[in-house]
C-alpha cells in the first residue's frame, strides 16, 4: 500500500526536518524509505514485531545491536484499515526521539491514506472509462451485453437502470498567431484541467449510480441515471449548468449532447452515439446554444445518413432560385420557423424575432418564386428538408467519432 517512491520522500523530507534520521519498512521488514539512503533495501528484524504486534517499541544501544539491521531509536506501526501495513522508526536515543515517534507516525500515516485514496480514484477513473469506452463501441456479436452488465455490477453500477448518456466536449478557443505565444503561457491546457473538469461534471451529475468518465482529452462521457420523476427538460439545465461552469474558466468553452432513455446496454450503446450525433448537428445548424437533444435533431440526423451527394441535389432541385437571391439566408430560416411553428404565423414570427408583417412579406417571396403555396404541406416539407439540408453543409465528421469513442 505504500509505494517505495513515496515512502523515500516521507522519510527523506521528515528527516531533515526535524534532525534525526526517519526509516520506513513494509509489512515484511524490508526498509523502502530512509534519511540514510544506504539503508534502502536492508531488513529490519524489530519491525517484525512491531507490525505482529501493532504496538511501538524502544532499543537502547545494546538491544539494538542484538537484532539484525536495527539501530538505537524508536519504531512505531503504521496502521491503515485497521491493520499495520509497515513501520516507521527514527534513529537516536529513545529519550531524545521519542517526541517526534506520535507525530511521525500520525503524519505518515495521513500521507498513506491520501495516497490509498488518490490511487483508489485513479483506479475507479480507469475502470470508469474503459466502461464508457466498451459501452460506445459495443457490438452484440463481438462481446454479449450480460458482460458489461457483470462488469458494471462489479463496480457498483446498474446497467439495467433507466438512464441518459450525455456527452460534453470540451475546447480551448483558437487564438490568432500574432498572440499564441502571449496565450500559452497563461492559457489552461485540456490536460492540465482533466481533474478539475471532472470535478465540475460529478458536482452535478452527484447520483452514485451516475458513470462518468473522459473518453479523449476534451471529451467527458456521462450515463445519468435518470430518476422516475426525471426529466430531459430538468437534464438539459444540469448540462447547461455545467457547461456555464467550464465557460466561467478562463479560455475554455462547453458543449454537451444529449441522447434518449436507454434500460440496457444495446441501448446505451445507441444513446451514447445520439449524444455525440446531437454534438456535431447541433454545433453545425444551432451554433449559439451550448446543449442539444438528439430528440430536436433526429431529421438532421436521418439527412446526414443519406449522404452529402443527395443531400446537395436535394438543396440543389429545390431551392436553386431561392439560393440565389441576396437574402437567402432570411428565407432558408422563413421556412424552417414556418414548419418547426407547426405552420403558425405568429409563432413563426415570434422564432425569428421580427414582425408578422415580415414573415408574411417572406412568405409571398417565396412562394412567387418557387410558383407553389407554402401551405401545400408536401411542398413545405421538401422545402424544410432542403432548408436543413443547406445548414448542415459538409458531409459527416469522422473525426467526431474517433474522438468521442465510437466506432
Amino acid at each position: 500500500m505504500l509505494s517505495p517512491s513515496l515512502a523515500q520522500e516521507i522519510a527523506g523530507d521528515t528527516s531533515a526536518v526535524i534532525g534525526f534520521n526517519v526509516l520506513i519498512t513494509d509489512a515484511e521488514g524490508m526498509v523502502i524509505g530512509s534519511g540514510d539512503s544506504s539503508r534502502v533495501g536492508t531488513f529490519h528484524e524489530a519491525s517484525v514485531e512491531v507490525v505482529r504486534s501493532q504496538e511501538p517499541a524502544t532499543h537502547n544501544a545494546s538491544q539494538a545491536q542484538q537484532l539484525r539491521g536495527v539501530r538505537p531509536g524508536v519504531t512505531l506501526p503504521l496502521i491503515a484499515g485497521g491493520q499495520a501495513v509497515g513501520t516507521v522508526g527514527i534513529t537516536g536515543t529513545p529519550a531524545q526521539v521519542r517526541r517526534f515517534g506520535l507525530l511521525v507516525k500520525r503524519q505518515t500515516e495521513i500521507l498513506l491514506r491520501e495516497s490509498v485514496m488518490l490511487r483508489s480514484r485513479l483506479l475507479a477513473e480507469r475502470a470508469g472509462e474503459k466502461l464508457l469506452a466498451d459501452i460506445a463501441a459495443y457490438d452484440p456479436e463481438v462481446v454479449e451485453g450480460d458482460f458489461l452488465v457483470f462488469r458494471a455490477a462489479e463496480l457498483g453500477f446498474d446497467l439495467r437502470l433507466r438512464r441518459v448518456a450525455v456527452a460534453f466536449e470540451v475546447t480551448v478557443p483558437s487564438v490568432p498567431v500574432h498572440r499564441q505565444s502571449a496565450h500559452r503561457q497563461g492559457a489552461p491546457t485540456l490536460a492540465l484541467v482533466r481533474s478539475e473538469l471532472l470535478r465540475t461534471v460529478g458536482e452535478v451529475f452527484a447520483d452514485p449510480q451516475d458513470i462518468i468518465a473522459t473518453t479523449a482529452p476534451g471529451w467527458i462521457g456521462v450515463l445519468h441515471r435518470l430518476p422516475a420523476a426525471g426529466s430531459m427538460a430538468s437534464l438539459a439545465a444540469d448540462c447547461r449548468r455545467v457547461t456555464d461552469v467550464i465557460a466561467a474558466q478562463d479560455g475554455l468553452t462547453a458543449r454537451a449532447g444529449i441522447g434518449e432513455p436507454a434500460t440496457s446496454v444495446g441501448g446505451l450503446h445507441d444513446s451514447y452515439q445520439d449524444a455525440c450525433e446531437a454534438l456535431r448537428l447541433g454545433n453545425r445548424v444551432a451554433g449559439g446554444s451550448a446543449v442539444h437533444l438528439i430528440t430536436d435533431l433526429r431529421v438532421h440526423q436521418v439527412l446526414t445518413a443519406v449522404g452529402q451527394s443527395a443531400r446537395n441535389r436535394l438543396v440543389d432541385r429545390t431551392t436553386a432560385d431561392l439560393r440565389a437571391q441576396p437574402d437567402w439566408p432570411a428565407l432558408r430560416d422563413t421556412i424552417t420557423a414556418w414548419c418547426e411553428s407547426g405552420f403558425n404565423l405568429v409563432r413563426a414570427a415570434a422564432a425569428l424575432h421580427v414582425h408578422r408583417n415580415t414573415v408574411v412579406y417572406r412568405m409571398n417571396k417565396i412562394e412567387q418564386i418557387t410558383g407553389r403555396p407554402l401551405r401545400e404541406h408536401r411542398t413545405t416539407m421538401a422545402l424544410y428538408l432542403a432548408c436543413l439540408a443547406d445548414r448542415l453543409g459538409g458531409g459527416t465528421d469522422s473525426a467526431v467519432r474517433r474522438r468521442s469513442g465510437g466506432r
